[in-house]
């Protein structure tokens, strides 16, 4: 009798449609073992409400211009970066002077150490992405990768570049597939010790402590994020759709209105010349010398 082969569970090869563009791509690699990858945010936009700022009596778009005190609207070719070295003191630099000290952008993580789920504290933690398989090629590795971390309960770390900047990278199973968090850096955490230096450390009352640790063992259940709701994002969405049936949208005006000239206008020089103009006006005019009549010249 034919032995069956066991059934391999399936790895996808790719993002489903609804994935939209991948925000960087490379490799994972482990000792001897590379599997290219992309990845994907894990965080939704547009899920909180954004306004715009209306002028209510012109019913034109608020805009944001650059504007220099006493020069006016900046040219962006004109503007540079500069960094604060002491009150009123800046350093300047130019976008060549800072794309010297950008490091390369490797395309492969390199995973140097493992650590496990528990050993990382969550403020360390900045911002998700899923990891796909990039081709039928990848599929394999990455089954093997997700796998072995799973069964060991350990997450890869590693270092990598993404959009110019470095990034700490925690890799860990996610469901079917792969999950990479970045991480802060130490630097960019604030020490909790010095936080909480003035709280005192008084023995709580036995009594209240038990009845604290009963409602906390009441209340104890698994987490579900869909028990949680934006309910002031709801109301807002209520509102406003209530407001879009009820009454009636004003239409805005999000044309940009552009001056005749680049030039600025200095009002202070403007104020001088009016009025040295209407000094002028009230001066009586001075009467012409009679004009010479021209000779003729006689043609050679």
């Amino acid at each position: 009798m034919a032995k069956i082969a066991p059934r391999r569970r399936k790895t996808s090869s790719g993002p489903p449609a609804a994935a939209g563009r991948p925000v960087w791509s490379g490799s994972l690699r482990l000792a001897l073992v590379t599997v290219q990858v992309q990845l994907y945010s894990a965080i939704k936009t547009g899920a909180r409400l954004s306004f715009h700022q209306i002028d209510e009596t012109s019913g034109k778009r608020i805009r944001y211009e650059k504007v220099a005190p006493g020069a006016g609207p900046v040219d962006a070719d004109h503007i540079v970066k500069g960094y604060e070295v002491s009150k009123g003191r800046y350093v300047l630099l130019t976008d060549e002077e800072l794309d010297s000290v950008k490091i390369e952008a490797r395309h492969t993580i390199d995973l140097i150490q493992f650590v496990d789920h528990c050993e990382i504290d969550p403020i360390y933690f900045d911002r998700p992405y899923y990891v796909l398989p990039d081709g039928e090629l990848a599929a394999e590795g990455y089954g093997i990768l997700r796998d072995a971390l799973r069964k060991t309960g350990k997450m890869g770390l590693g270092q990598f570049v993404m959009r110019g900047r470095e990034y700490v990278a925690a890799l860990k199973p996610c469901g079917d597939g792969l999950m990479l968090e970045t991480l802060r850096f130490s630097d960019e955490v604030r020490a909790a010790a010095p936080m909480f230096a003035d709280i005192g450390e008084a023995v709580a009352d036995q009594e209240l402590l038990d009845l604290a640790q009963e409602l906390i063992a009441r209340k104890t259940a698994k987490f579900d994020p869909e028990a949680f709701h934006d309910r002031y994002t709801d109301s807002l969405r209520d509102l406003i759709e209530s407001k879009a049936r009820t009454g009636k949208p004003i239409s805005v005006d999000e044309s940009e209105d552009k001056p005749d000239s680049g030039q600025v206008i200095d009002l202070v020089a403007a104020l001088k010349r009016s009025l040295a103009q209407k000094n002028e006006v009230a001066q009586p005019a001075k009467k012409a010398p009679a004009a010479k009549p021209a000779t003729r010249r006689k043609a050679g």
